[in-house]
C-alpha cells in the first residue's frame, strides 16, 4: 500500500490505500504485538478546536502505541485564525511536530494547512468530513459481515459531515448507501453528485421506513450538532418520525445491524432499546475508532524533523 500524503476527505484515499488501511487495522487489532513502531521519535500535534472525547482518546493512544508523542492544544492556546494566521499556527508546528491532527469547525482551515506545510495534515472533524469516523465505520461493518462489497448501508438523520464521509467510503467500499432526511436537512447535493461521479451508489430519500428496506445497516446521528444549539427545538419538530425504533429496525429485516458515531441522545435519534439492543454495533464501532486511527497513522508519509527544526512551505 502506498503511503498516505494527507487525509482531508475519505476520498484523499484510493480504493488500494482504504483496503489496505482496514486491513492493517484488522491484523492489529488481532495481534497487538505486530504493532509497528512507525511512529518512534515523532511528535503529533492534535488541535482540538472542538470538544472531543472519542477522537482525542482514541488518537492519543494511537500516537502512543505507535512509539510517538501526543501534543494536545486546545483552542484557547492557539487561537487559531485570531491570535495567530491558520498558516502560521501550522508551520510553527511542522516545525516540532511530523504530522498535524485537527478537529475544526470550518473544513477550509484544515485546507489552508494543508497548503502551508510539508507534514501530513489530517482531519478529525470539520464541518465538511469526518474521515476517521468512516475508516472506523467501515472496519466494523466489515469484520460483522466479512466483506463490505454490496452491503446496503442506509442513514436516518440530518446530511451531515458524517454522511458525507460515509457516502465517499462507500465508493472505495464498493457499498451502497442511502441517506433519508427530512426535507430541508438533505446531504449536500454537490456530496451525491460527487460520489455518484466517483461510481458510487447513493441515494436519497425522505421516506425512512422504504429507506431501510433491505439494509444491512442501519446508521444515525445527532439531529443537532455542535454549532446548531439555537436551532434544537426547530430541528426536534423536523425530525419527529425519524426516530431509530425497534419498527424503523424491524422494517430493515432481521439481519440488520445498528450504528452511531455517538454521542447519542436516546429517546431523540435512537430508542434505548436499539442502541443498548442485540442488533448494536455502536460499542464495537466505538472501539474502532483507536484501531482505524492506528492502521492511518502507521501508514501515513512521515518525515523525521531535522535538527532545528522544518520549514513550511513558502
Amino acid at each position: 500500500m502506498s503511503l498516505v500524503r494527507r487525509l482531508l476527505e475519505i476520498d484523499d484515499l484510493d480504493r488500494a490505500q482504504f483496503s489496505g488501511l482496514l486491513d492493517h487495522a484488522m491484523v492489529c487489532k488481532r495481534e497487538p504485538t505486530s504493532l509497528p513502531r512507525a511512529l518512534s521519535g515523532t511528535a503529533v500535534a492534535l488541535l482540538f478546536q472542538k470538544p472531543s472525547a472519542r477522537t482525542r482518546v482514541s488518537t492519543e493512544i494511537a500516537v502512543t502505541d505507535l512509539g510517538g508523542h501526543a501534543v494536545v492544544l486546545r483552542n484557547e492556546e492557539v487561537g487559531l485564525g485570531g491570535r495567530e494566521t491558520v498558516e502560521d499556527v501550522a508551520r510553527t508546528l511542522a516545525g516540532y511536530c511530523g504530522v498535524i491532527m485537527a478537529r475544526v469547525f470550518d473544513h477550509a482551515v484544515l485546507e489552508v494547512m494543508g497548503n502551508a506545510v510539508d507534514v501530513p495534515v489530517v482531519n478529525l472533524l470539520s464541518d465538511r468530513a469526518h474521515p476517521c469516523q468512516a475508516l472506523a465505520d467501515y472496519l466494523t461493518i466489515r469484520e460483522h459481515f466479512g466483506s463490505l462489497e454490496g452491503r446496503r448501508i442506509t442513514y436516518v438523520g440530518d446530511g451531515n459531515n458524517v454522511v458525507a464521509s460515509l457516502a465517499f467510503g462507500a465508493v472505495l467500499a464498493g457499498a451502497e448507501l442511502t441517506v433519508a432526511t427530512p426535507p430541508g436537512y438533505e446531504l449536500d447535493p454537490d456530496v451525491v453528485a460527487r460520489a455518484r461521479n466517483l461510481g458510487g451508489a447513493v441515494e436519497v430519500s425522505h421516506e425512512p421506513h422504504e429507506a431501510v428496506r433491505g439494509a444491512d445497516v442501519v446508521y444515525t446521528d445527532v439531529w443537532t450538532s455542535m454549532g446548531q444549539e439555537a436551532e434544537t427545538e426547530a430541528r426536534r419538530s423536523a425530525f419527529a418520525g425519524y426516530c431509530v425504533d425497534a419498527g424503523l429496525m424491524a422494517a430493515a429485516g432481521p439481519g440488520a445491524v445498528f450504528m452511531h458515531c455517538l454521542p447519542a441522545h436516546r429517546g431523540e435519534e435512537v430508542a434505548a432499546e436499539v442502541i443498548d439492543g442485540p442488533a448494536s454495533l455502536v460499542w464495537e464501532q466505538a472501539a474502532n475508532r483507536m484501531h482505524s486511527v492506528r492502521s492511518l497513522l502507521a501508514s501515513l508519509d512521515v518525515r523525521p524533523v531535522a535538527p532545528g527544526g522544518r520549514s513550511g512551505r513558502a
